[in-house]
């Protein structure tokens, strides 16, 4: 069996204190969406349109935004509302941790719906800009769990080859899945690839978008099947068994077939 190679943390030391690897991975993350952002723009359909690469620098301002608020917000709210009403202060306390993607993805929603709205631009039109420019960011945050040996998987089979022990689950050595390697592989690099290729044709609006919900709601709903449930909310307390990410994937995939079927239909009555 592999164990984990116990990452320091901090990748750059500075004094007493220093850049931790997680930080550079939200850093790579924005470089990443910035890069493919404008190359979004200069493809004919959206340079037709009036998008710049200003347009790009500003929806990243209102995306970090969007992330790093909705990111911690969803996290108090759908995982632990309980502990964080009795303990309001610590709901400010970025720095202990705790940030959901759900959570995350609606405060884009709002950035992009905000964006859109000063900018006289359809929400869709925003989100199916941005929609493939996001996996590689997700990508880059899973990279930074693996390397922070946090988030690990459910027990693996001893026989499976890259089962892995993670010392710092203090389980005694169980073998896991590395499961941010599987979540860096599907909802990063395959919804990527399947988004990117997807979007280079001219899309009615809103397909990108539903795709985008559809494709990452089943490949989390997937891979939440090796990744360890947080233990403050164990399976055995879950209607069916599903865990809370499973559960908050469902109406993800819902809406992204509703999305996608809505734009078609609305293209072909206009037509």
């Amino acid at each position: 069996m592999l164990v984990h190679p116990q990452f320091d943390p901090i990748a750059i030391h500075i004094g007493s204190g220093g850049v931790h690897w997680y930080g550079l991975t939200y850093l790579a993350a924005f470089g990443l969406f910035l890069w493919l952002a404008n190359l979004r723009v200069k493809q004919p359909q959206w340079a037709a349109a009036g998008w710049t690469r200003r347009d790009v620098d500003d929806l990243l301002f209102f995306g970090v935004l969007g992330v790093v608020l909705g990111g911690r917000l969803g996290y108090v709210l759908f995982y632990k509302p309980d502990y964080y009403v009795h303990n309001l202060l610590e709901v400010f306390a970025v720095w202990k941790g705790g940030m959901a993607f759900h959570g995350g993805l609606l405060g884009v929603i709002a950035a992009m719906w905000l964006f859109g709205r000063l900018r006289g631009r359809s929400f869709f039109e925003v989100a199916d800009l941005v929609a493939p420019c996001v996996p590689t960011g997700l990508a880059a945050g899973r990279l930074g769990n693996f390397i922070n040996g946090e988030l690990w998987g459910r027990q693996a089979d001893p026989s499976l080859p890259w089962a892995m022990i993670f010392p710092q689950a203090n389980d005694g050595g169980i073998p896991r899945h590395p499961s941010q390697i599987y979540q860096f592989l599907g909802e990063g690099l395959l919804l990527f690839v399947l988004l990117w290729l997807y979007s280079r044709q001219p899309r009615k609006t809103g397909q990108v978008s539903g795709l985008f919900l559809v494709g990452y709601g089943m490949l989390r709903f997937i891979a939440e099947y090796f990744r360890e449930p947080d233990d403050f909310l164990p399976l055995d307390s879950r209607w069916l068994h599903l865990s809370q990410g499973q559960w908050l994937c469902v109406p993800m995939v819902l809406a992204g077939i509703v999305i996608w079927a809505w734009a078609s239909k609305r293209e072909r009555e206009r037509n």
